[in-house]
This record gives C-alpha cells, structure tokens and sequence, in this order.
C-alpha cells in the first residue's frame, strides 16, 4: 500500500472526501493512488494539508509523518 492510500485509510477517507478535500477530482485521485499518475507540486501539497502531513512525506523523502510547522 503506498502512503497517499494508507494515510487516506487511516484517517478515514474516502476518495470522494479527498475529492472534496483537495479539489483534485476522484478519477485523478485514484490514478494518484494507483500509480498511474505523477501529482503535480500544487495537488501534492492539497494532499499534504487535507492529510495532515508533510509533502516530503508523501514522497517518500521522510518517514516521519508529522507535517513541519506552520510559519503564521
């Protein structure tokens, strides 16, 4: 399982929620899931928000799921 689809499980999600979350529509977002398709920078940080983690994280750079702090 890849780690857009198990922080998506863990939180409860369906795609169709992601879909409300990011604005990235739930066809894209299950070739994103799947593989089938690269994110673009903007729809990899609509993930890293509505998931609650770092964009680092979701590409694999980091194991460390927490998202960085926020600068106000």
């Amino acid at each position: 399982m890849n780690r857009l689809k198990q922080l998506r499980v863990e939180k409860g999600y369906t795609q169709v929620k992601m879909q409300m979350l990011t604005g990235i529509d739930q066809s894209d977002y299950s070739k994103l899931e799947n593989g089938k398709r690269y994110y673009t920078f903007e729809q990899c940080r609509r993930l890293a928000l509505a998931l609650e983690t770092s964009m680092d994280y979701l590409a694999g750079l980091t194991d460390e799921k927490k998202p960085y702090p926020r600068s106000k």
